[in-house]
């Protein structure tokens, strides 16, 4: 087993690192000035404009999307060390385009988009001209099985009709968001698992409105958000279904493989900057006549720490490697894991750091509350821990059969 990263991802890393340290945390506090300077849903803060040019201008610009013409034409694999990187910072990911849930979506669009879909939808999403949501769960039912979705999608001649009420469309609130994926039952009356069918919404299309954000945990994550959205009537052409009716389900299911792992890179490196926030915290601080650091417990919780980063690190690039070499479904148990650990790994170490800051480590005045908020999320989003290790169960059973 190769455990080193290539000639090219280090290159990568240390450019991206150089960026971070150069450009992204000396300005993680004047974006947030920036946000609250108008109505944080309404406008951009210009810092962010200004270094995600900055990152294309450096070639740190859509570094995901494997095996694409698209892309920076990097695996998986390659791609799990950058994203971690990015992960360290809640705003990282949007400078460099590799943000959620527009990779998701954009991968959708690569792999199952018409060309001209891609050409009208794809392309100012690649430039980082627009955003865009994803439209699946919902508040009436329970979105965790996705054949439970009720909204409806209605051919009539040369148009689908849509009606139905979304939420946690992350995204929609954003005034740059352009585009939705819309998931809804086309078909009730065939197989379960082919009733379903996506197709793309203009979010300026008659019968749609942003409803509200919802925010988490008192975080309302201005200017992206998560929304509930309401389609009335919705008509769009025909020509917006995405790859055919009754391929909804597909293709979520090729859409959250790349993006539960996203996520997983990404908390990962939210978690190590937890644990560099924690010693830098505990050597710093002094109680009780001696520094934090010297105190048995707090020694205990980095040594932890650091183990558990480790196993889930391993465990993600492994994920990354099968993704790579035998496909997203043969991986889905190796993904299943990862989604299971790695949001739980990281809410303890941050859990951790908040301890060691006391006080503080519950104000903005640090990234740790708002990380821990943002994090305590993903064992819920694109599939909650029970539903991933059923799966985990249900393949480990069929070894047995």
């Amino acid at each position: 087993m190769e455990f080193d990263y290539s000639k090219k991802v280090k290159d990568y890393q240390e450019r991206l690192n150089q960026f971070m340290e150069n450009y992204i945390y000396p300005n993680e506090r004047v974006y947030m000035e920036q946000l609250n300077e108008e109505d944080r849903f309404s406008s951009i803060p210009p810092i962010m404009e200004e270094l995600k040019q900055k990152a294309k201008e450096e070639g740190l610009w859509n570094l995901f999307l494997p095996e694409s013409e698209y892309g920076a034409r990097l695996t998986n694999l390659e791609y799990a060390p950058l994203c971690e990187i990015m992960g360290r910072s809640a705003m990282a990911p949007e400078v460099f385009n590799c943000a959620a849930p527009d990779t998701g979506n954009m991968e959708v669009l690569v792999r199952y988009g018409s060309k001209n879909q891609k050409e009208e939808w794809l392309r100012p999403l690649l430039d980082g001209e627009i955003r865009s949501c994803f439209s699946m769960t919902e508040p009436d039912v329970a979105s965790s099985d996705a054949t439970n979705i009720k909204a409806s999608i209605v051919r009539e001649n040369d148009e689908y009709i849509i009606n139905g009420t979304k939420w946690w469309s992350s995204g929609a609130a954003d005034p740059r968001c352009k585009i939705a994926i819309v998931m809804g039952k086309s078909d009730p009356e065939a197989p379960r698992h082919k009733q379903q069918s996506m197709i793309l919404v203009p979010l300026d299309t008659p019968g749609v409105t942003v409803k509200r954000p919802l925010p988490v945990f008192g975080y309302d994550h201005a200017p992206h958000g998560h929304a509930e959205i309401e389609y009335n009537d919705v008509r769009v052409p025909a020509s917006n279904m995405l790859l055919g009716e009754g391929r909804g389900f597909e293709i979520a299911q090729g859409r959250l493989g790349p993006g539960r792992i996203h996520h997983c890179m990404r908390t990962i490196g939210a978690a190590e900057r937890a644990l560099e926030l924690l010693c830098r915290r505990a050597q710093d601080r002094e109680a009780f006549g001696r520094k934090l650091a010297e105190q048995g417990v707090i020694r205990e919780w980095i040594a932890d720490a650091r183990i558990n980063i480790e196993q889930a690190r391993l465990l993600t690039l492994k994920a990354a490697y099968m993704m790579d070499t035998v496909g997203n479904k043969e991986a889905k148990a190796e993904i299943s894991m990862i989604k299971v650990v790695a949001p739980n790994m990281a809410l303890e170490i941050i859990d951790r750091a908040i301890q060691t800051f006391g006080a503080a480590g519950v104000s903005d005045d640090y990234p740790l509350a708002s990380s821990w908020a943002n994090i305590r999320t993903l064992r819920l989003a694109d599939g909650p821990d029970e539903v991933h290790r059923r799966t985990i169960a249900k393949q480990e059973l069929k070894k047995y059969q």
